[in-house]
């Protein structure tokens, strides 16, 4: 598992982890998300995911609050 922290949260149910060393922030989308309700996400809550490649790039999936 790889940790982070959530740079955004978008309206439209997706948003972006941050992770150190890292230059370009990761996508998520909210199906993606264990035991978290995509409305309680705020912008620095620490977090944990797994790293797959979709079609536009890298995602994270099976993402949990760290």
């Amino acid at each position: 598992m790889q940790k982070g922290t959530i740079a955004r949260v978008m309206d439209k149910g997706f948003g972006f982890i941050s992770i150190e060393g890292r230059e370009k922030d990761l996508f998520f989308h909210m199906n993606e998300l264990n035991d978290i309700n995509f409305d309680d996400l705020k912008e620095g809550d620490a977090v944990e995911f797994e790293i797959v490649m979709g079609d536009k790039g890298e995602n994270a999936v099976n993402v949990s609050r760290a």
